[in-house]
C-alpha cells in the first residue's frame, strides 16, 4: 500500500513539474516574442508611397527609394533627415512621370540605392510598371559631399534582355567590380568599374532561376515568379551570395571564379550554401552574419558563419522586410508589404525601421 502511495506521489510530482515547465516555456517564448517585437523601432513612414530600398552611409545619412511600379510615385530617391524627407539629389531628378519621354538625367524606375564610401549608387531599372525596359538600365553615381552626379554606367545590349529587372548591387573594392542580380531574367551581371564594361554570367542557371511561381502568406498564394534577387558580398572570404525571391536555396560563388571565361567551370563552382526561408534583400555584417527575411512568416533571420540560422525578430511590425543596411550596430530595413498590395495603395503606410543587433 505504501509503495502504491509512493508511486502515486511520484506521478503527481512529475505531472506538476511538467505543467510548471510547460508554463515556464510558454512564458519564455512569449517573452522572446515580445522582446523581439520591441526591438523594431520605426524611423520613418510613407503613406501611399511603396518604399523598397534603404542604405545608410558611414556618416549616418539615410537614403530610401521608391520603384515606379505604378503611377503617382512622388519621388524615386529620398534622403531621410530628422525633420524632413527631401528629394535626392533634387526635385528635377525625381520629376519623371510614366508615359513621358525618358531623359538622361531623370530617374525612371529606381529599384535600389547603395552607399559605398563617399558615393551613392542609384540603380535605375528603366523598367517602369514591369512593362519591359524603355531604355538601357543604368547606375547613377553621386558624390555625397557635393551631391553631384560623377558617373553613369549604362548596360550594353548584350548584358540585359527586354524583360530584365536589374534588382540590387554589391560593390567589390578588392576586385574593382560591381555585381548585380537580374530578377526579371535570371542571371548575375558584373561591372568592371574602371572600364565600364558589363558581363553577364550564370544566365538562366539553376542557381539564379526561381524555384516556383508563388509564395504563401496565411494560406493564400502570392503568385509571381521572381528570379535572382537578394545579393550579398562576404568580403572576408571573397564570396558572392545570391538567392531567388521565389525559392528556398541560398547559393554562393567565389569572386575569383567570377573572373573565369569558361562558363562550365564557373557553373561547377557555384555552391548551394543552405536551404532557407524565401527572402528579398540580404546583407552581411562585419562579424560574418548574413541577414535576410523570412517573407512568408514576418521574420528577420540571420545565418552565422558556422551555417546555423537564427531568428533576429518576428511579428506584425515586419511586413515583407525588403532591403537591409547596417549602421552603428543597427539593422535598418524597409517594410514594402508587397504581398498585401492588390490595388490602390493611397491609404497604405509603408515604413523604414531599425533593430539593434546583438553584438
Amino acid at each position: 500500500m505504501k509503495k502504491n502511495l509512493y508511486m502515486l506521489y511520484v506521478l503527481i510530482l512529475v505531472v506538476s513539474c511538467k505543467e510548471a515547465t510547460d508554463k515556464n516555456t510558454a512564458i519564455a517564448t512569449s517573452g522572446q516574442t515580445d522582446r523581439a517585437g520591441k526591438q523594431v523601432i520605426q524611423v520613418a513612414e510613407f503613406k501611399g508611397q511603396q518604399v523598397t530600398g534603404v542604405t545608410v552611409t558611414d556618416q549616418g545619412r539615410i537614403f530610401v527609394n521608391f520603384p515606379r511600379w505604378r503611377k503617382g510615385v512622388d519621388n524615386s530617391v529620398v534622403e531621410i533627415t530628422s525633420d524632413n524627407h527631401k528629394s535626392y539629389p533634387d526635385a528635377t531628378w525625381n520629376s519623371w512621370e510614366v508615359d513621358q519621354p525618358v531623359e538622361d538625367n531623370k530617374f525612371v524606375g529606381v529599384q535600389s540605392v547603395v552607399a559605398f564610401e563617399n558615393s551613392l549608387y542609384v540603380l535605375d531599372t528603366r523598367n517602369p510598371l514591369f512593362k519591359n525596359v524603355v531604355d538601357a538600365p543604368r547606375i547613377f553615381v553621386f558624390d555625397l559631399t557635393t551631391n553631384q552626379l560623377i558617373r553613369t554606367y549604362i548596360l550594353d545590349k548584350n548584358s540585359y534582355y527586354p524583360n530584365s529587372y536589374i534588382n540590387d548591387l554589391r560593390i567589390d573594392k578588392k576586385n574593382n567590380k560591381i555585381y548585380f542580380t537580374d530578377s526579371g531574367r535570371a542571371g548575375i551581371l558584373i561591372l568592371d568599374i574602371a572600364s565600364g564594361i558589363f558581363r553577364r554570367v550564370l544566365d538562366d542557371h539553376e542557381s539564379t532561376k526561381a524555384e516556383q511561381d508563388h509564395l504563401t502568406f496565411d494560406g493564400k498564394k502570392w503568385e509571381n515568379t521572381v528570379h535572382s534577387d537578394g545579393i550579398a558580398l562576404d568580403t572576408t572570404h571573397d564570396r558572392l551570395y545570391f538567392h531567388a525571391l521565389t525559392g528556398y536555396s541560398l547559393y554562393s560563388i567565389s569572386t575569383k571564379m567570377l573572373e573565369v571565361e569558361d562558363k562550365r567551370q564557373m557553373e561547377k563552382n557555384v555552391k548551394l550554401e543552405a536551404k532557407t526561408a524565401a527572402p528579398d534583400g540580404m546583407v552581411f555584417d562585419k562579424m560574418g552574419n548574413l541577414y535576410f527575411a523570412d517573407l512568408e512568416n514576418n521574420k528577420i533571420m540571420y545565418r552565422k558563419e558556422d551555417g546555423s540560422i537564427h531568428t533576429l525578430a518576428e511579428g506584425d511590425k515586419i511586413k515583407w522586410a525588403d532591403t537591409f543596411s547596417i549602421y552603428n550596430n543597427y539593422l535598418y530595413f524597409t517594410n514594402s508589404r508587397i504581398n498585401e498590395v492588390t490595388g490602390d495603395i493611397s491609404n497604405m503606410v509603408f515604413t523604414l525601421n531599425k533593430i539593434e543587433l546583438f553584438h
